[in-house]
């Protein structure tokens, strides 16, 4: 009769420590992407609200509508965790996140309404994973969210006022952009 050797003693436990870090390390990784915690960074861009209609006045203050439409505004985003708000250096802008400032006691950092650049710069480093409320123009808005989202957007029409972009910035992958309308129907 043939006589069938077993694997020496030092080889098994070699398999079964293997084995067994083998398993200790799926789990490890599975643990670490199920508990995985990405930063999500979300941006609100809006168009300054209605301004009122004034010849040779670059820096007019907000209509009637226009307030309305800015306290739509501290209404609906007054308790959804604004961490940050942004206005450019006019009347306009300023005044239409006053009341979101006023109720969620965030002071408005403004901004040169040229620095598009620079907003986004911010927004991608000293403010990942917070929430950005921005009040731009039309024709600023639409290129932040364009440069936030790798996605052309066009100029905002002159007469309208209650478009509403929510961009959402992953750690990785793509950013998504959420464009609503809010408010009152823009009729100026």
């Amino acid at each position: 009769m043939e006589e069938i050797r077993e694997p020496s003693t030092r080889i098994r436990t070699i398999i079964v420590f293997s084995a067994l870090f083998a398993v200790f390390g799926a789990v490890i990784l599975f643990a670490y992407f199920a508990t995985f915690s990405r930063p999500v960074t979300t941006v609100i861009l809006v168009r300054h609200a209605e301004k009122k209609i004034e010849p040779n006045n670059e820096d007019p203050d907000l209509s009637p509508e226009g307030v309305a439409r800015a306290l739509e505004i501290a209404r609906v985003f007054g308790e959804s965790g604004v961490n940050a708000i942004y206005a450019t250096q006019y009347k306009r802008t300023q005044q239409t996140v006053k009341p979101l400032s006023d109720r969620t006691g965030v002071p408005i950092s403004l901004l040169d309404s040229s620095q598009r650049n620079e907003l986004v710069e911010r927004i991608m480093t000293g403010l990942r994973g917070k929430t950005v409320f921005v009040a731009g123009h039309s024709n600023s808005v639409p290129v932040i969210v364009s440069i936030l989202s790798g996605e052309t957007y066009p100029e905002i029409p002159d007469n309208e006022y209650d478009n509403l972009f929510v961009v959402t910035i992953y750690r990785f992958g793509k950013a998504k952009v959420i464009k609503l309308k809010y408010g009152a129907h823009s009729t100026q």
